[in-house]
């Protein structure tokens, strides 16, 4: 089943940069560039880390949206819907951690007022607490 917002992005294609965070604390950001392209049924994005190229995408079905990423999440996962959530669309997927209770990713997709996309991936401990992981912001390049 593809979301009613496919039909205003797909076929659409956008660039710009991002940022990874990978210290404990949240405060520092390795930044990259990066694209998105938006198909019929799918989100398709890639960046840069540590000048190699990874790869990732969304592909939508009636729960939400089967997620990969070349870096993040290897092996392609079912992420559920947040439908109460603001944004273009909002999905949730548990992961199991060694020796700990499940821990979870939030993906999400925006739009800006000033019709930029901006792409978030949050980590999310086991006790509730939500670390920045990912924010890519793009500007259409087609447009």
């Amino acid at each position: 089943m593809k979301p009613q917002w496919l039909s205003k992005f797909a076929g659409t294609k956008w660039s710009g940069n991002g940022e990874l965070w990978l210290d404990p604390e949240g405060n520092d950001s390795t930044k990259y560039q990066c694209e998105l392209t938006i198909e019929n049924h799918a989100i398709y994005y890639s960046w840069f880390y540590e000048n190699e190229r990874k790869e990732g995408h969304f592909t939508f079905n009636e729960n939400g949206a089967i997620w990969y990423d070349s870096w993040h999440q290897t092996v392609a996962v079912q992420c559920t819907n947040v439908p109460e959530a603001w944004g273009i669309f909002t999905v949730n997927h548990a992961y199991e951690v060694p020796d700990n209770p499940d821990w979870g990713w939030r993906n999400k997709l925006s739009q800006r007022p000033d019709g930029s996309l901006v792409l978030q991936m949050t980590n999310i401990t086991a006790w509730g607490e939500e670390g920045r992981a990912v924010r890519m912001v793009f500007t259409r390049e087609d447009a």
